[in-house]
């Protein structure tokens, strides 16, 4: 009787243990004894905090509608609608992108494909390509493209990157001493891959196909050009056209459910006791010899570049060329649009980059439970849509900062928060791979924390906070929905210049702007995978 209790107890204990907080968040570093330093604790809150100015927007206006309303707002049958759209193409996107960036990672790691470097270059190129810009120009050659299938078509070909990325550097740092036992036992290239290789390489999908989810919820532009309706393009009609804004709040707060619950999904996916094989070992990779498969694959890679960048360039060279000439925008405009582009682009990266240092320093040195939340929290952000962004900043800036109010700063301060999460995961990765004993040498000859902070630790972060600063950049370079709301009178941005064009469907005037962004955004791309080259595969998958 006394041995049923004892097991019915370890069994309510494990379900407890399901349960707590500290299992779903799944924390990967324990730092027992460590003690968490108070200002860094305190410049981590403030950074969240001031993340949470949006969801505290989207709180208030739902206040203020009452809770009859929202419940009636809620569970309309439009609103079932919008996530039935949304969640199936999420899933669609997700899927594909999982597939199609783990598959050109193998190709290009773990394959005797010729000009794999050339290749791994080409295959990043569609992260320098605006979603709209993709769209628009897949909508010049179909007009009759829109929907799911044109949706799903278009973001897949300018997400896959963001799973490519962090699955390449996995495979090309994984442990490949379990390659060559699993080869020396008889197991074919396949079973090799789905048995060893893959499961080193889980934590950098699910963190990319996180990425590519959270990206999805917050998207406005391509859905507009493809006219598929979700919850962005809803909440942006609430908003701009139908002045409704405890409606556009309701459909935001369900964004946001939808955002939670796709990060405590991740984070079950990686929850401890399923962590990846192996650790990373010096030696290369089994590279599977492709003999016939050659031909095939270079022309499945060569198709996927071209589909995903050559489509875009092609009907912007083409609109380029055609009409009159005197319809071209003055090169005075182009100019002053490129250079606001930067300007405002360039601040918000360095902003970013900086706010991102003290989260992610504690999410890996010091990662308690409540630090998880407050990261998870950083992340929330990337689902947010820009206009909401945008509005909360009116809002507050209109009521506590009217000077602050349509102005280059405040465009910063958006594109900060909106673009956080992209330098956490970029600051946190490079953290991951600073040795603890350096700063540990440091500090037993005496130097004081900082000195060695400064000395050691942030030197060896460099890589990481570059490649944050060009991550956020390039990013924001192409932002659409909060830089029109947000923009200051008499400025304009490439982007806004472009769907300015693309609206009144002036496609040459339009097109030097698309070709501006790209040139903007085709170097930050390249140093970006450069940097995901050198990186290992254990800074990449949390």
């Amino acid at each position: 009787m006394h041995g049923a209790g004892t097991v019915t107890g370890t069994k309510a204990a494990r379900r407890a243990g399901w349960l707590s907080p500290k299992r779903w968040l799944s924390p990967t570093r324990r730092s027992a004894g460590r003690r968490t330093p108070v200002a860094l604790l305190v410049l981590g809150a403030a950074v969240v905090a001031g993340l949470m100015l949006p969801l505290a927007f989207l709180v208030l206006q739902a206040a203020q509608a009452g809770g009859g309303e929202l419940s009636r707002l809620l569970f309309r049958q439009l609103t079932l609608t919008l996530l039935w759209n949304t969640v199936k193409l999420v899933v669609v996107v997700t899927a594909a992108c999982a597939v199609i960036g783990t598959a050109t990672a193998w190709v290009t790691e773990r394959s005797s494909l010729p000009g794999r470097r050339v290749v791994a270059a080409l295959l990043v190129l569609p992260v320098a390509v605006p979603d709209f810009v993709i769209a628009w120009g897949w909508a010049s050659l179909f007009p009759s493209l829109s929907g799911l299938a044109g949706a799903a078509l278009v973001l897949t070909l300018g997400l896959y990157p963001l799973v490519y990325l962090p699955v390449a550097a996995s495979f090309r740092r994984a442990d490949a001493a379990q390659e060559y036992v699993a080869r020396s036992l008889g197991r074919g290239p396949w079973r090799t891959f789905l048995s060893v290789t893959l499961p080193q390489a889980r934590l950098a999908v699910t963190g990319g196909c996180l990425l590519v989810a959270l990206y999805l919820l917050a998207e406005y532009g391509a859905f507009s050009v493809l006219r598929y309706q979700t919850f962005t393009t809803e909440i942006f009609a609430e908003f701009q056209q139908g002045f409704d804004a405890p409606a556009a709040a309701a459909l935001s707060l369900v964004v946001v459910a939808l955002g939670i619950v796709l990060l405590v999904g991740e984070a079950a996916a990686t929850r401890p006791g399923r962590a990846a094989l192996g650790r990373p070992r010096p030696q290369a990779g089994v590279l599977v010899v492709l003999g016939r498969a050659t031909a095939p694959v270079v022309a499945g890679v060569g198709a996927l570049v071209a589909l995903a960048v050559g489509v875009p360039a092609a009907m912007i060279l083409y609109w380029a060329a055609s009409g009159q000439r005197t319809t071209l925008p003055a090169a005075s405009s182009l100019a002053g649009a490129a250079w606001h582009t930067a300007l405002y682009s360039g601040s918000a990266a360095a902003m970013a980059t900086v706010a991102a240092l003290p989260v992610a320093v504690l999410a890996v040195r010091h990662r308690r439970w409540p630090i998880v939340v407050m990261e998870r929290a950083g992340l929330l952000v990337e689902a947010l849509p820009g206009l909401v962004v945008a509005l909360a900043l009116v809002f507050f800036a209109a009521r506590y900062a009217p000077l602050a109010y349509q102005s280059g700063p405040l465009l910063v301060v958006a594109y900060g928060i909106m673009f956080f999460p992209l330098a956490l995961v970029a600051v946190r990765a490079s953290m991951a791979r600073v040795p603890t004993e350096l700063e540990a040498v440091g500090r037993s000859l005496g130097r004081h924390p900082l000195s060695v902070a400064l000395r050691v630790t942030l030197p060896l972060l460099m890589p990481g906070l570059l490649a944050s600063f060009l991550l956020v950049f390039m990013t924001a370079a192409t932002e659409l929905p909060a830089t029109l709301v947000l923009v200051p009178t008499g400025v304009q941005t490439l982007a806004t210049q472009f769907w300015a064009y693309t609206g009144d469907f002036s496609y040459r005037a339009a097109a030097p702007f698309a070709a501006a962004m790209l040139v903007v955004a085709v170097v930050p791309s390249y140093l970006l995978g450069r940097w995901f080259d050198r990186l290992p595969s254990g800074a990449v998958g949390r």
